[in-house]
């Protein structure tokens, strides 16, 4: 696999085979894609019972979404999911790895808590697992540029058809 850098995205932008809506040309650095946090997140409901970590657990039923009508505190050590204001889509040859960004690393931010691979063939806004690691409260606004993607090129081709394949809420 390859990283691609800023002329390879653009050409595969400018072909139609690789898609991010709403786009400014501006995000689109080196070798990675800023992306901006969207409006909606999901807030894990506080205290209650013991979560089981199985695979039928689902995260909704001890979350609820909330807007970024107003900024959200996100308290150290609290994690909340937000979700990318760009929808992207992925051909089949093409997946990525969403990154923070350092400037707000440095201030206890952390984007992507586990999974930040974006699987080849995706249609979808990506959901941004946050977690404040620092000793201070920080406040969340929609429309930052709170991360970047980082794209490569597969062996092979796949289509991810899972359970997220086409999300476009937290």
């Amino acid at each position: 696999m390859a990283v691609l850098t800023r002329d390879a995205i653009v050409h595969e932008l400018e072909s139609g085979r690789l898609r991010i809506e709403p786009l400014d040309r501006e995000q689109i650095g080196p070798a990675s894609i800023d992306l901006t946090l969207g409006r909606e997140i999901r807030v894990l409901v506080p205290g209650g019972d013991v979560i089981p970590i199985r695979d039928a657990e689902d995260f909704r039923d001890h979350s609820v979404e909330r807007t970024l009508d107003e900024p959200y505190v996100l308290m150290p050590g609290g994690t909340i999911h937000g979700i990318t204001e760009e929808k992207i889509t992925l051909p089949t040859d093409l997946c990525g790895f969403l990154e923070g960004r350092s400037r707000f690393a440095r201030l206890g931010l952390m984007i992507h808590v586990t999974s930040a691979f974006v699987q080849p063939g995706v249609a979808n806004r990506q959901v941004l697992e946050m977690s404040n690691v620092a000793g201070h409260p920080l406040q969340i606004h929609a429309g930052v540029r709170l991360c970047q993607i980082v794209l490569m090129r597969t062996e092979g081709h796949a289509r991810y058809t899972g359970r997220f394949a086409r999300q476009e809420r937290p």
